[in-house]
């Protein structure tokens, strides 16, 4: 998988859950804001310390992330 610069995990953090580095904010609630509709201004509005790019770079890192996957059909 590529790196991520803004993605961090660290097993002292969100018990390893990939986060915004500088922040307690995982990927997965990002994306799940995202999936539920909400706009990446309102996801800002509520974790001030995120930026237009973590709000990008937690979607490359979930699409990396997915890319490596191995594929099953049935």
């Amino acid at each position: 998988m590529a790196t991520h610069e803004r993605v961090e995990i660290n097993p002292e953090i969100m018990g390893g859950k990939p986060v915004i580095r500088g922040t307690r904010v995982p990927v997965e609630i990002i994306l799940r804001k995202l999936g539920a509709g909400m706009t990446p201004e309102a996801i800002m509005a509520d974790h001030p310390r995120l930026k237009s790019d973590d709000i990008r770079a937690a979607q490359a890192f979930a699409a990396d992330y997915l890319a490596d996957e191995a594929l099953v059909y049935g």
